[in-house]
């Protein structure tokens, strides 16, 4: 009988299950963590049974701290209150956590990103005549700016790993400066007010990580997938020479919390 603390092998979980658990990993014992709707939920909750228990939770519609019994189905459900150390709003999650500093990691998505971490979730072409326009924003510049890590967890696909985006909504470690057009890097243009940036980004095919340039390469390539398979669905020439090996499987003990502790009904979960 294997033990709960073996990995498992190749079909006994889905990619989603690689996903939550390669970004619970991500999580920090006594990070203050700013997550939203989906994966991030899964992620954040895995880890505070796992790795990181003394880890918070703050949801974007206001609740700290909170210990849900049951996955909510978004970050403004009512279960995300549940033992929460406050349950307020958007102004508290946001000016009096995130913009004080608060907040040390971050997990997002979006629609385009780029070799130094930009990333697009507003418009596909020009930004006054796009082909096709986001939602927006959202709260994706702020948390990306004012966390000191960000992870971003993406679908692996050509069009989405740009050599450049085509409208820069999070900055990532290097940007253009208005007007010259120069690459600059965060730091030198955030100065005092820089606090950090992307760390990873985690797709359905590998984990990426930054340089000390603040370039993208691969860290880990996920089981089935060869680090030449990754660097073929970038738009950019992906390093792929500091890949440590394959993205470690989910344990089946982190497989039974998910799908007995995290998500019993199946709300992201399959």
């Amino acid at each position: 009988m294997a033990d709960k603390k073996d990995y498992a092998k190749p079909g006994e979980y889905k990619p989603i299950d690689l996903l939550a658990v390669a970004a619970a990993r991500e999580v920090r014992d006594g990070d203050v963590v700013f997550a939203g709707t989906g994966l991030p939920m899964l992620a954040i909750m895995l880890a505070q049974l796992t790795t990181a228990p003394t880890s918070v939770c703050i949801y974007e519609a206001g609740s700290i701290d909170g210990r849900p019994i049951d996955l909510p189905s978004s970050v403004g459900d009512a279960r995300c209150v549940y033992q929460a150390s406050l349950a307020t709003g958007l102004t508290e999650a946001f000016f009096g956590q995130l913009h004080r500093g608060y907040v040390d990691l971050a997990f997002l998505g979006g629609a385009e990103i780029d070799k130094y971490g930009n990333v697009n979730t507003t418009v596909v072409g020009n930004y006054l005549t796009p082909s096709k326009r986001f939602t927006g924003s959202g709260g994706n510049p702020d948390i990306n700016s004012l966390a000191r890590r960000t992870v971003f967890v993406m679908v692996q696909e050509k069009r989405r790993f740009r050599e450049n985006v085509d409208y820069i909504t999070s900055p990532g470690w290097r940007l253009l400066k208005w007007p010259s057009g120069e690459w600059i890097s965060k730091k030198d243009l955030y100065g005092k007010f820089f606090r950090g940036g992307p760390e990873a980004v985690i797709t359905n095919m590998g984990v990426f990580r930054f340089d000390e340039e603040g370039v993208m390469y691969l860290d880990t390539v996920h089981p089935g997938f060869t680090p030449e398979q990754v660097r073929d669905n970038c738009s950019f020439d992906l390093n792929i020479s500091r890949v440590r090996g394959e993205t470690k499987p989910p344990t089946y003990e982190e497989l039974e919390l998910l799908y007995t502790k995290v998500d019993p009904a199946g709300i992201f979960l399959p």
